[in-house]
């Protein structure tokens, strides 16, 4: 007789779920609009820091869209070592704009090419010390990463604010009753989705909610498609279009610093996505997916772009749709290519106006800070400094939101590591959760009067061994015939005879535990 033996098959993680071309589309390009205007940002400011002409303004934004792309597809299909396979959407970070600007105001448009050299090398450099990033999960436990998700959220807050005015401050209509009452419908439209639709038009709701926002901004007069052909349909980003890149030491040593900011927001979108889906994130994924993260940096320059990163306000429309798959994501990166190429799809969905982008974030970063609430809520408070760890990080984390000037007279490396809300909660929230929870020396047993109030609770145990009808009098145990029962202390209860103690019966015992 031959038995044959059948190995388990892995666990099939949440991630992995294809939905198929039709629903990757449609979530891939829900995706792409959520994250559009963040996107073609920061080189609009960077090119107009740099004085450079409209046309290569242009360029620098399909440059943009293309490398933020093909970085996508590397993190969420990933290749051996590159990559770590989660529904993240990378594209041009926030984190270095600053710096750029810096870089760009001592030479001019002639920065451009020091700008680029400056975050290839300081690419390469994070791709060297990602090893130590990728070693840091065990102090990321959910007191950190539900602190972190919670900041994200909070700090993006702004961000839809300004997009609900319409996203231009220097704009005449900026703030107007107008722009503010179409991110109002948006957002209303978003939440009567949600309610009254099926669960595919809930999932969504955010897509379709942009949609039916644009229609009525075009029936006020809001927004204009009437450029949408004007200019080429099809365009190659040029490599090394801007020159050669500069490397200078200054320029590269300020880089790094924003490598750095950038290896510790990553690390928190990684780790955080992964607890919003429910998959497990270890170091050798965290690894994989920051080394994607500094390899997209340090080739993206060539095309004409600058540092990738993950996206935090995609992490809030994955709250949000609960779609967890890899693969409508890795859509979303196969459309952003596209729109590199396609300059035409690019002008179409920059067309959709900022209010409406504005009334969708205020569902979507919202989310982000309330999924990170939820994490807050498994973490144990009592006893511990933990409720003053989260109080202090969240605070930390807002200061920058609340105060944008608040570093601007520290040194230029420290305002770049601070001026984030996210890598300012991050760091806080690490130092002191090993300052408390790891390096207990000197921990006082009543810890502060900021520690959470314990809850009154009892061990099964504790209870399993009464029987029907004992109750308790005065201080002392008795059972249903009125006679006292013995309580024994803690040291005594192994040498007491069995009939000092309460015998356990299991018709007393609980049921629910």
């Amino acid at each position: 007789m031959t038995v044959s033996s059948v190995s388990p098959s892995p666990e099939k993680r949440p991630e992995d779920e294809n939905l198929g071309i039709g629903a990757n589309l449609a979530y891939g390009l829900q995706h792409v609009l959520t994250m559009y205007g963040g996107i073609v940002a920061v080189p609009l400011i960077v090119g107009q820091a740099a004085g450079l002409s409209p046309a290569d303004i242009g360029l620098l934004i399909a440059a943009s869209l293309f490398a933020g792309g093909l970085a996508t597809l590397l993190q969420t299909i990933g290749v051996p070592f590159f990559g770590c396979q989660l529904p993240l959407v990378q594209g041009v970070s926030f984190a270095g704009v600053a710096t750029m600007i810096a870089i760009i105001g001592s030479d001019g448009a002639g920065g451009i090419p020091v700008v680029l050299g400056s975050v290839i090398a300081a690419s390469l450099i994070g791709l060297l010390i990602t090893p130590v990033f990728s070693r840091i999960t065990k102090f990321f436990p959910p007191l950190v990463t539900g602190i972190v998700i919670t900041t994200i959220g909070l700090t993006l807050m702004p961000v839809a604010a300004r997009w609900a005015m319409g996203g231009n401050s220097q704009a005449a209509d900026f703030g107007s009753v107008a722009n503010i009452s179409l991110a109002a419908f948006t957002l209303g439209t978003v939440l009567l989705l949600s309610k009254l639709g099926s669960a595919s038009i809930s999932r969504l709701s955010i897509l379709l909610a942009m949609v039916i926002g644009t229609v009525v901004a075009m029936f006020f007069g809001m927004t204009d498609f009437s450029k949408v052909l004007e200019g080429p349909l099809v365009a190659m980003p040029t490599p090394l279009h801007f020159g050669m890149p500069v490397f200078q030491v200054a320029a590269i040593l300020s880089m790094v610093i924003v490598i750095i900011v950038t290896l510790v927001e990553t690390s928190a979108d990684i780790l955080a996505v992964g607890e919003i889906i429910g998959t497990k994130v270890d170091s050798k994924r965290l690894g994989n997916g920051l080394r994607a993260d500094m390899i997209s940096s340090s080739l993206a320059p060539i095309f004409g772009s600058f540092t990738q990163s993950a996206f935090a306000q995609n992490v809030g429309l994955v709250a949000v749709t609960g779609i967890k798959s890899r693969y409508v994501v890795a859509t979303a990166g196969l459309i952003l290519v596209t729109l590199g190429l396609l300059p035409v799809m690019g002008r179409l969905i920059a067309a959709v106006p900022t209010a409406v982008l504005g009334g969708a974030g205020v569902v979507l970063f919202g989310t982000v800070a309330a999924s990170g609430i939820r994490t807050l809520s498994k973490v144990d408070y009592r006893n511990n400094m933990n409720l003053i760890i989260v109080a202090t990080s969240i605070g930390f984390g807002m200061i920058p939101i609340a105060a944008p000037s608040f570093y601007h007279h520290f040194p230029a490396w420290f305002e770049t590591i601070f001026h984030s809300g996210i890598s300012s909660a991050a760091i806080m929230a690490i130092a002191l959760n090993l300052l408390f929870n790891h390096f207990k020396a000197g921990n006082s047993d009543q810890q502060s009067v900021f520690v959470a109030a314990s809850d009154r609770t009892l061990r099964y145990q504790d209870i399993a061994a009464l029987n029907d009808g004992d109750y308790f009098r005065d201080g002392k145990l008795y059972d249903a015939e009125g006679n006292e029962v013995t309580i024994l202390g803690e040291d005594d209860h192994h040498g007491a005879p069995p009939a000092q103690r309460a015998k356990p019966t299991t018709a007393a015992s609980p049921s629910g535990g």
